[in-house]
Order: C-alpha cells, then sequence, then structure tokens
C-alpha cells in the first residue's frame, strides 16, 4: 500500500475556498489576509475524513402538512437571555455564543444550568477546564443540580458516541476551537477542524433534537475565530459586547432563525456571576453629570426596547496642523459627517478643533436616530452652552442639516417621560401619527433644522 503524502492546502476563513497557494486577496470573496494553511493527507479518500451514516432517502412533503404545534422552548432563568434569543432555546436548535475572553460566556452556561437543571437533564462538554476547575466556578456561582454532568473531553467523535448515549434534554461545548477530529491533520482550532466538528454537532444535535450550546472564541478583530461558514451552519449567532474593565455586558444577536435579530439583553458582572439589568436606560443615566456643557440624552432602540443613553462631547482647540477626531461607542464616519454639516449648514466652525466623542456605559449607538442628540452635545461643547438635564432628543440628520423623521417616535417618548424628562426634541414630521398614553407629561418641541434645534435650547 502506497504511503500517504503531504499537501499544502490555503483555505479562505471567510468563504472556505481551497487553492494551492497563498495569495493576499482571496480569489473568491476578495477579503484580504483570510488564506490559513492547512496540511493533508493525499494518499486517504474522501470518505475516509467524513462519518459515514446509513440514512433513508428523503421524502418531499407539502408545507401544509408540517406543523409546528410541538414547538416547544426552554426557558433559561434569565429573562434579558431569553429576550435575545426570541422566547427561550428552541429543542433542536445550534446556538453558538461568542465573546472576548473573560467577559462572561463559561459564566452564563453555568448559570442556565443552575436554572435548567432542576427539570432537565445537561451535559456540559469542556475542552478548556478540568472538572475540578469547572465545579470550583460552579460553587462560587452557587450552582449545584444532580441532573448537571461534566465531561472533559476534546475529541468530537467521543463526544457524539457520548451524547447519543446519554440522550441528554441540553448539551454545552465549551469551545468549539478545543475540539478535534482524528482523521483530520490538522491541529485545533483551525479552519477545518472547526468547520468539521461544528458540522457533526450540528447532525447530532438535529438527529436527536436536543438543543447544543457553543461557546466560539473570538480574533484580534472581534469576529468568531475559524471560517465564516460556521456562523452559516448554526441557527443563532449571539456576541457577548462591552470592556472586560466595566462591570456591564451587552448580549446582542447577529442571527438568530428563531426570532428578531435586534433585540439586546444587559448583564451586569459581579462576584455572584451576571445579573440581569431590567432596567438599561436608568442603568446607562446613572451618575450623570448636571449644569456641565457637552452632554445629551439620546434614545435608541434596540429591537422593540427603547434605550436612553448619554452622548458626551468635548470640543477644544487643536494643539497640532490638523484637528484631531476621537469617537467611542459612535460611528467615526458618522460624527465626521456631522461636524461637516455643523459647519457649513449652520456656521459652527470645527476645522481647527478638536472633537471627542463618548457613549458612557459601554453602549455602542448605530442607529441614525442619535444625530440630533450628538450634534446638540457638540454644540453644547463649542458654545460652553448647558443643555438642561431632562431635555432627551433623537432624529436623523441629513447633509442639508434637516432633521428627518425616525421610527417607534412614540415608544421613545414614552420610555423619556417615564424617567423623569420633561422636553423631548423630535423631528417635525414625528408629529403626524403621534399618539401618547394620556398620563405622559412630557413637553414636545418639533424641529425642522439643526438651527431650530439649538434654538430650542436657547443657543
Amino acid at each position: 500500500m502506497a504511503g500517504t503524502k503531504m499537501k499544502s492546502l490555503y483555505i479562505c476563513s471567510e468563504c472556505g475556498y481551497e487553492c494551492p497557494k497563498w495569495y493576499g486577496k482571496c480569489p473568491s470573496c476578495g477579503e484580504w489576509n483570510t488564506l490559513q494553511e492547512e496540511v493533508r493527507e493525499t494518499g486517504k479518500s474522501a470518505a475516509a475524513v467524513t462519518i459515514q451514516r446509513k440514512k433513508p432517502s428523503a421524502i418531499p412533503v407539502r408545507i401544509s402538512e408540517i406543523t409546528t404545534e410541538d414547538e416547544q422552548r426552554y426557558y433559561t432563568g434569565l429573562k434579558e437571555l431569553d429576550r435575545v434569543l426570541g422566547g427561550g432555546i428552541v429543542k433542536g436548535s445550534l446556538v453558538l455564543l461568542g465573546g472576548d475572553p473573560g467577559i462572561g460566556k463559561s459564566t452564563i452556561l453555568l448559570q442556565i444550568c443552575h436554572h435548567l437543571g432542576k427539570i432537565l437533564k445537561i451535559l456540559y462538554i469542556s475542552g478548556e477546564e478540568s472538572k475540578r476547575q469547572i465545579k470550583l466556578r460552579a460553587e462560587r456561582l452557587n450552582v449545584n443540580s444532580d441532573n448537571l454532568y461534566i465531561m472533559t473531553e476534546t475529541d468530537i467523535e467521543v463526544i457524539a458516541e457520548q451524547i447519543q448515549a446519554e440522550n441528554p434534554d441540553l448539551v454545552m461545548v465549551d469551545s468549539i476551537q478545543t475540539m478535534n477530529y482524528r482523521e483530520l491533520n490538522s491541529s485545533p482550532g483551525s479552519v477545518t477542524q472547526v468547520r468539521e466538528c461544528t458540522n457533526i454537532l450540528m447532525r447530532t444535535s438535529k438527529s436527536l433534537d436536543i438543543p447544543c450550546i457553543v461557546v466560539g472564541h473570538v480574533n484580534k478583530d472581534g469576529a468568531i475565530a475559524g471560517p465564516k461558514v460556521l456562523e452559516h451552519i448554526v441557527d443563532a449567532v449571539l456576541y457577548f459586547e462591552g470592556d472586560k474593565q466595566m462591570s456591564y455586558r451587552i448580549l446582542r444577536a447577529v442571527k438568530n432563525r428563531y426570532g428578531s435579530t435586534n433585540e439586546i439583553g444587559v448583564f451586569q458582572m459581579g462576584d455572584s456571576g451576571l445579573s440581569e439589568v431590567e432596567n438599561p436606560s436608568l442603568m446607562l443615566l446613572s451618575g450623570r453629570p448636571t449644569n456641565v456643557s457637552g452632554t445629551c440624552v439620546a434614545c435608541t432602540m434596540e429591537g422593540s426596547r427603547p434605550i436612553l443613553a448619554e452622548i458626551q462631547g468635548l470640543v477644544t482647540n487643536s494643539g497640532y496642523g490638523n484637528a484631531r477626531r476621537m469617537s467611542t461607542g459612535f460611528d467615526y464616519n458618522r460624527m465626521s459627517m456631522l461636524l461637516a454639516v455643523l459647519e457649513k449648514r449652520c456656521g459652527y466652525f470645527f476645522s481647527s478643533m478638536d472633537a471627542y466623542v463618548n457613549v458612557i456605559g459601554g453602549l455602542r449607538l448605530d442607529e441614525p436616530a442619535t444625530d440630533l442628540a450628538l450634534a446638540l452635545a457638540l454644540v453644547s461643547s463649542l458654545k460652553d452652552m448647558v443643555v438642561p438635564e431632562d431635555v432627551v432628543a433623537f432624529g436623523e440628520v441629513g447633509l442639508t442639516g434637516e432633521i428627518r423623521s425616525v421610527s417607534h417616535a412614540a415608544l421613545r417618548v414614552t420610555e423619556a417621560a417615564r424617567l423623569g424628562f420633561r422636553q423631548c426634541i423630535l423631528p417635525y414630521h414625528n408629529l403626524k401619527g403621534l399618539t401618547l398614553p394620556k398620563d405622559c407629561e412630557i413637553e414636545i418641541v418639533a424641529v425642522r433644522n439643526i438651527r431650530e434645534a439649538v434654538a430650542a435650547l436657547g443657543g
């Protein structure tokens, strides 16, 4: 029998394209520096690197004959997590949980075990920690259940066999980058290993109708390490956001086949694990300074939830030839556009001024409705004019300086009134059809452009 030969292939981590030599740019998807080297044995047949399972032939079924009455969701005991998942964990689903090291991925898994372990049989598989380490962390989080089974293993075939033998109600894998498929010669965490191990977990989970939560590491760019096709395989992709140095964590869904991708969950990290923050607006506005220029409150929509956040702007004389711009929690290009609009359309000169923008609490604002609040914060800092602490503003700013209407205006105004704000600056076109509750005591100031918004503040 002829010996096997080793051959190098380069695989794109974004699209999975394979080529015999390295390119700076992927010939398939056009991404740069995504080709990673893999070493394979050419003497093996293709059947040797796949799991052979005998399956019955698939038969087409009319969609009218398919019922969804037996759809079952498991509530995790964390309302914020259930909100992001769309109402709980669906049976047979494969969920990918990503985030920076130490942000709370393993912690939230054990907290789920504490609640669901009362009624479900859970298999927790770890490739990074020993059983003793998991036990110590479980004791710190007060997690104790007779239905929680711990397994430390990295061989994906052994794991699949144990899942079939134990037949648990829920499986957790921490993490997919440590799993290994013996038929492949590449090291754990490589593009091929991650893809094949996820495929095996997916087939096992779907065939037995067992939900599976998989933890994924992230690279230096913040994306989940491994091939991009990994996110296409799973049913839901959840990301933990936030600075490890801060106590607040934001859980966001970037993909969800069973619910909305616009919802977020807010948690606070403490000694006893992650606790839910049911009122994120109150949390983000706590400790807000009074009678200080350069700050304004914006209202953004995260799914069906209105959230109030404080935007701070600092404008000061530049000590260099070119003015410096810096943004934290707000899109840098959007900030540069707003500075150009303020200078061209409103006569506020920022060309020779350094501008710094910060969103308090680690929240990232991507919605255009927060443009008006940022513009008012920058003008407030430039003119040293205080925006009253009971004022909230929202609206999209166009290139001509006009304030354009935004969605869910009534929800935003109602949330601001509930938190004690007495004046709301919003786009003029949102007045049409604006229906507020009778007990909503807040003054509505409708503006058509930025000049009118600044004038409403007495500027």
